[in-house]
């Protein structure tokens, strides 16, 4: 585990109870069980962690229930349930555009908000008004009917979108409904032993879904997308997703776990947290029923030198894939943790993974050849050098090692003759910094025809090779010979 996230109070001793939240850039919307909604603006200092809290406004009268908020700040508008009700207010002053007066009898809401191939923002609702789902889109300040309604087998109590479909948990079951105009229904699995049902939309379109302390995730068409699910410690209330994370409330803390590699990565202990709202990328509210914190992203560049230590590779380059560094600082990073990975994937004595890796990389052949003993002169081995200390190989185990080292041997080989002719080919890397390249393709062509032959004698016995080994009979060509 590591730290992703520091979390700084923002409100404390709240003397109204929060019943929902939601935010948008450095606004925070605060609705309260007496009916207050309240606007908060968060600075944050240059340099640290500290932020200044101002209450720019507050609404006493804004509703006598205030059920759920969702901010488009695209259109600058406030989406809220109110007293079983869709109603519309401006995002400012808080004056009602609309009201939707079909949805009467509301329940629950889930938008969509989509960029269309022109740029311009698409905003889809669907609004739970009992056993019915009602689909409308907005256009010129105003909600309109997306299609008829569709009849549900139960009232649903939780739901996202996912695509041209919405994900809704019922008491006892999850079912999919395919927007396709025929309203298609598809039953997906019981929503378990918890007493609310969860749906949560990700940001690559679509949903994690709960059941008690699993989570899976789900695409358009109900089907699973990840080998196992994810684990939490107990029942989520509520989650986020801010990628690669996904942050779940559970009772007496927020966890913070990955999907791909499947990781727990921090716990943090609040004092009965309830609600999770984000603003957008990195800005991530938490709230139980007085009390609201920011979870504040630890930077990057440290997140990745922990997770280095600790050879959590894949990890590491979701996070460096993410950097705003220079593109050729970048680069450069994410290269050299991909080395260390297949450094460690050969630690790890998964040779094949490794030498996949090494060759995408176009890492110099001599210095994984250097992984395997005496295959290369001593000379030359002593400029090496690795991360952590080689593992011992023998018996079957080296044998499989030098299987692997065929097989790469041969692709490099292959690729290293076809660049003979080539004025500007390209040029090997180091494993490490500092490490000595071989710059001459003739040479490396050499050294590894020399390999090659060592790994065949040591693997295969002269009289039952069915290999072709390649054994160098003049110093300007290499012919393959068969033994």
């Amino acid at each position: 585990m590591h730290d992703a996230y520091e979390t700084v109070p923002i409100l404390e001793k709240l003397p109204l109870q929060i019943d929902c939240l939601a935010a948008w850039e450095e606004w925070l919307l605060v609705g309260t069980k007496p009916g207050h909604l309240l606007l908060y603006r968060i600075k944050k200092d240059a340099g640290s962690n500290r932020f200044e809290v101002t209450l720019e406004k507050s609404n006493k009268n804004f509703s006598k229930k205030i059920q759920q908020l969702f901010v488009v700040s695209q259109y600058k508008v406030l989406i809220s349930l109110l007293e079983n009700n869709i109603h519309v207010h401006d995002l400012l002053t808080f004056q009602q555009i609309t009201v939707v007066s079909k949805a009467r009898g509301a329940t629950l809401f889930a938008c969509d908000l989509q960029q269309s191939p022109s740029g311009e923002a698409q905003l889809r609702m669907c609004v739970a008004v009992k056993k019915k789902l009602q689909l409308y889109y907005w256009k010129d300040r105003e909600f309109y009917e997306l299609q008829g309604d569709f009849s549900a087998p139960d009232i649903p109590k939780s739901m996202a979108w996912c695509q041209n479909s919405i994900c809704v948990g019922f008491k006892r079951d999850y079912y999919l409904i395919r927007m396709d105009g025929r309203g298609s229904i598809k039953e997906l699995f019981p929503t378990g032993k918890q007493l609310e049902p969860l749906v949560v939309p990700l940001a690559d379109g679509k949903v994690a879904v709960g059941q008690d302390d699993l989570t899976v995730v789900l695409n358009e068409e109900g089907v699973c997308t990840q080998k196992c699910a994810l684990n939490w410690t107990d029942i989520p209330i509520a989650m986020e997703h801010q990628s690669p994370y996904i942050i779940a409330v559970l009772p007496r803390y927020v966890e913070i776990r990955t999907f791909e590699p499947r990781l727990l990565i921090q716990s943090v202990e609040l004092q009965r947290p309830r609600f999770i709202t984000s603003a957008g990328p990195n800005i991530v509210y938490v709230a139980s029923n007085h009390f609201v914190w920011r979870l504040v992203p630890v930077s990057i560049a440290s997140q990745i030198r922990q997770l280095l230590q600790d050879k959590q590779f894949e990890l590491a380059l979701q996070l460096a894939n993410m950097k705003d560094d220079v593109e050729g600082d970048k680069r450069q990073q994410i290269h050299h943790i991909q080395n260390l990975y297949a450094f460690n994937l050969f630690c790890q004595k998964r040779f094949d993974d490794s030498m996949q890796v090494f060759a995408k990389l176009g890492t110099d052949p001599t210095h994984v050849i250097g992984l395997y003993p005496d295959l290369l002169p001593a000379d030359y081995r002593k400029q090496l050098h690795y991360p952590n200390p080689l593992p011992s190989l023998s018996g079957a185990e080296l044998e499989k090692a030098h299987l692997a080292l065929i097989d790469y041997l041969t692709q490099k080989r292959s690729h290293l003759v076809k660049q003979l002719n080539d004025s500007n080919p390209s040029t090997p890397s180091p494993l490490m910094e500092g490490i000595p390249t071989i710059k001459s393709r003739k040479k490396l062509l050499q050294i590894i025809d020399t390999t090659l032959l060592k790994c065949y004698l040591h693997t295969y016995s002269p009289f039952r090779c069915n290999a072709t080994c390649m054994v160098r009979m003049d110093p300007s060509d290499v012919l393959p010979i068969p033994l």
